[in-house]
């Protein structure tokens, strides 16, 4: 039986330099390394199997040739909006998974508010139904932080947040 859980575990990707640069999900680390371009600096608990092997899923993975990572903005997307605020409602500060929680404009759409970094943030339901179409200040509502675009600053932040359950990731986070 095939442990597939295990291929949506987060593993941390190395440049060939040993700087962290992104993190990706087991099933993409082990394609990676299966083809070639990377190899496992540390194993994961976790087994997968087929037919005729099995192996260890990567922690981190180390690609085998440096690549140059141009300064580079993430795409606003649901997902990365999300994983900046943590997924945790931006006004009742309650963690939750990513099913729970809808995307809030700030200032309204109806009041023309952008579809934008600066003004997008994770929101429960029970959260954007009490804003509704009014700003946080008329709703009586506050904004834990300021909504942001996505960083390298923040993509590091998150390795770090993301190392706390995952002690093999500590030693290249530069802690």
């Amino acid at each position: 039986m095939r442990n597939l859980d295990g291929l949506h575990h987060p593993v941390l990707v190395l440049n060939a330099s040993y700087e962290p640069i992104n993190v990706c999900a087991a099933r993409r680390a082990l394609v990676l390394v299966l083809k070639g371009v990377a190899a496992a600096e540390e194993q994961a608990p976790v087994q997968i199997h087929s037919a005729r092997q099995r192996m260890n899923l990567p922690s981190v993975i180390r690609l085998l040739e440096y690549r140059r990572i141009p300064h580079q903005t993430r795409a606003l997307s649901r997902k990365n909006i999300l994983m900046r605020d943590r997924y945790t409602c931006q006004y009742c500060q309650r963690i939750l998974s990513a099913s729970e929680l809808t995307l809030d404009h700030v200032i309204p759409r109806s009041r023309h508010g952008e579809t934008s970094w600066e003004n997008l943030v994770a929101c429960c339901n029970a959260c954007n139904n009490h804003k509704g179409s009014r700003t946080p200040e008329e709703a009586g509502m506050r904004l834990a932080r300021a909504p942001r675009p996505f960083s390298l600053h923040t993509s590091r932040h998150l390795m770090r947040l993301l190392a706390k359950s995952d002690l093999q990731w500590r030693k290249y986070l530069f802690y």
